[in-house]
């Protein structure tokens, strides 16, 4: 039986997080998966249990390609969070960079509308 409606669905609370300079995931208290983009259940478990929390906004390049317009080139990237989901996003100050590279998400205005980008960030040395 579907949960009656009590609020904002979850991409709006997402854009609301947004607005307010926080960018959030989901988790599934039950089995602590990490989801993304906003949803009512979780892909695979099906869990209803989630709840917002703050990303941690690292992540690696696991996709990247160039779109070239007129209005100007831009990338297009699919980032994987270190907490496990991938989300498309754009990696900013460069054109493209390598699968794999380092990122940091923040929050910047796309089209009017805040959005999560990331920048590439230096790889700490491994010793």
């Amino acid at each position: 039986m579907p949960r009656p409606a009590t609020g904002p669905g979850p991409e709006a609370e997402y854009r609301a997080f947004l607005s307010q300079g926080r960018f959030m995931i989901q988790r599934s208290v039950s089995t602590g998966q990490y989801v993304f983009y906003p949803r009512v259940a979780a892909p695979g478990s099906g869990a209803t249990d989630l709840e917002w929390v703050e990303a941690s906004g690292l992540g690696r390049i696991y996709s990247i390609t160039v779109n070239r317009a007129r209005t100007g080139d831009y990338n297009i990237a699919l980032v994987e969070l270190d907490e496990g989901p991938r989300l498309m996003t754009r990696i900013e100050g460069v054109e493209t960079a390598a699968i794999g590279t380092r990122v940091r998400a923040r929050i910047a205005e796309l089209g009017g509308e805040p959005a999560v980008v990331f920048d590439v960030v230096a790889e700490e040395s491994r010793s």
